[in-house]
């Protein structure tokens, strides 16, 4: 309800169409929706079957596959600060996580396979919400592209054996908390970005996401911030900007 309201007020002050005109809008809206909610399956998939860090490595080499697709299907071209910017921010993700665990590998090859096809995934939201920016507002692709990417997730959430539902009030607080913040809030600010930044560099800025993380950790819960964690931070920290400058040369 939220998202349907805010879609109706935010269409009448842009002036871009709330509601999708034909089949092709509507596909196109929840392909987006779909192509979230299964790497979010996928990832969850892959965690039963290898290491956090090993996952989570994998997933982070979405960036990869936005470039690639963006190349294949758009006709973007890159130049060398964004390629070496991308680079230096997925090996700043690598040692961000390498440096956090010794989990790294000893997991089985299918969970290393769901993790890269959850990049894939993720690559093709990018895209696909990329592509819709320009003739839908914000709203409308998250209204229409959330109950999508519900629908991805429902079978696995339903398979896993788990309780869909809270037991306590506190159990609602954070699930209330992780949908308007999580969801709403930051799949909103990315559809919102993707209006005005190319698809590929808003994938590499993400990168930024365990960095953060991992400072929040430190400065809020105490958690101990390594060497080698925040020297990954800080590669990361130069990646993005290095491939922002590539970005906007070209």
């Amino acid at each position: 309800p939220i998202l349907w309201a805010w879609m109706g007020i935010e269409g009448r002050r842009s002036g871009k169409p709330g509601r999708p005109s034909g089949p092709r809008d509507l596909l196109m809206l929840f392909a987006s929706g779909l192509f979230l909610g299964s790497t979010f399956a996928l990832w969850h998939l892959s965690l039963e079957l290898t290491s956090v860090a090993t996952s989570t490595l994998l997933v982070n080499l979405a960036p990869v596959f936005v470039a690639l697709g963006a190349w294949l299907f758009l006709g973007q071209r890159f130049g060398a600060a964004f390629l070496v910017g991308m680079a230096l921010a997925l090996g700043g993700a690598a040692l961000l996580v390498a440096g956090g665990t010794s989990g790294l590998g000893g997991g089985e090859a299918a969970g290393d396979g769901l993790a890269a096809l959850a990049a894939v995934f993720y690559a093709g939201y990018f895209l696909s919400v990329s592509g819709l920016r320009p003739r839908f507002s914000t709203a409308a692709v998250m209204a229409y592209g959330a109950p999508a990417a519900c629908a991805a997730l429902l079978p696995v959430a339903l398979l896993s054996g788990e309780g869909l539902l809270p037991a306590s009030w506190q159990g609602w607080a954070v699930l209330l908390a992780v949908a308007l913040v999580s969801q709403v809030l930051g799949q909103s600010l990315v559809a919102y970005a993707l209006a005005g930044l190319p698809a590929a560099f808003s994938s590499v800025a993400l990168l930024l996401q365990p960095t953060i993380a991992a400072a929040l950790a430190w400065a809020i819960l105490g958690e101990a911030l390594g060497p080698w964690q925040a020297a990954g931070g800080a590669v990361v920290l130069a990646g993005v900007v290095l491939a922002r400058s590539g970005s906007r040369r070209g």
